[in-house]
């Protein structure tokens, strides 16, 4: 990728070296973390129920990212594409793009939707509005999934952005009210496979326009992206946890509707192209 000459966002947060304070063993929620750790993001709802069960821990406040750590540098000049390509985007339509923040973490972290952890890899939380990321995480997208690559990993950020998008669409709080009134866990997940892969679809339409703008992409750039949507397919996954597969419990879709999907989204670069719920019946 070619960041150089991309400006840094100013909406990066650093907790690490923060720490928490006063944090405690969450009992079974761990167990649910463990599963949650499967896959690539979480269901911001689970982790909220899991912190239920847990005594919130205090943490000192985060400070401004030194922008001196080229890992941070690379994280808010991935951050700051989005902002640009959503900002125009939302502009186009009549609409207002608030950016979300981001902040990176070490280990744990307290959000809004309840007690983060590494384990659970990035996610994104609608209910302070931010992105966390916990930068082993691209150690594990290299290692464990064979998915290496500075777009594989700006691919991670510009997914979990998607997720805000639908939030400011009013469309995550739509599939949570669906998910509540679906008739089995299967329906339920179902829609949260739809979610999943239109912020997918959403990550390929900020690619498609990051590159039109600011020429970001080199030579193999989509194939590392491909790659890392093709590693955490829940198929892939579940198959390299428990060596089967059990589409039911999908919750982030198979290898390859994640890859299709990231394609539709950065071959067409339309938000209207990204329609995972077109004739969708749970």
């Amino acid at each position: 990728m070619r960041l150089d000459d991309l400006e840094e966002s100013g909406h990066v947060e650093d907790s690490r070296g923060s720490g928490l304070i006063g944090g405690r063993s969450i009992g079974i929620g761990t167990i649910a973390i463990a599963l949650v750790a499967m896959y690539f993001g979480v269901d911001p709802n689970l982790v909220l129920n899991i912190a239920q069960q847990a005594q919130p821990p205090e943490r000192s406040q985060t400070a401004p990212a030194d922008n001196n750590d080229p890992n941070v540098k690379f994280v808010s000049r991935v951050l700051w594409s989005t902002e640009q390509v959503w900002q125009g985007l939302f502009s186009a339509a009549g609409r207002q793009y608030a950016p979300p923040n981001l902040e990176i973490f070490g280990g744990a972290t307290q959000t809004a939707c309840g007690q983060g952890q590494a384990a659970m890899g990035p996610f994104y939380c609608p209910a302070d509005q931010k992105v966390y990321i916990d930068l082993s995480f691209y150690q594990e997208l290299q290692e464990r999934f064979k998915a290496p690559g500075d777009f594989a990993q700006a691919y991670v950020i510009a997914h979990e952005v998607g997720h805000h998008v639908q939030n400011l669409l009013g469309t995550s709080e739509k599939v949570q009210q669906a998910r509540q009134q679906a008739p089995s866990e299967a329906a339920a997940n179902a829609y949260s496979v739809r979610l999943e892969l239109q912020a997918d679809c959403y990550a390929g339409v900020w690619a498609h326009h990051a590159d039109q703008q600011f020429r970001i992409l080199e030579a193999g750039d989509i194939e590392e992206a491909l790659r890392a949507a093709t590693a955490i397919g829940d198929d892939a996954l579940q198959k390299q946890a428990q060596g089967y597969v059990v589409p039911d419990s999908f919750t982030h879709g198979s290898s390859e509707q994640r890859v299709h999907w990231f394609k539709q989204g950065l071959q067409s670069g339309q938000v209207n192209e990204c329609n995972t719920f077109k004739g969708f019946v749970s």
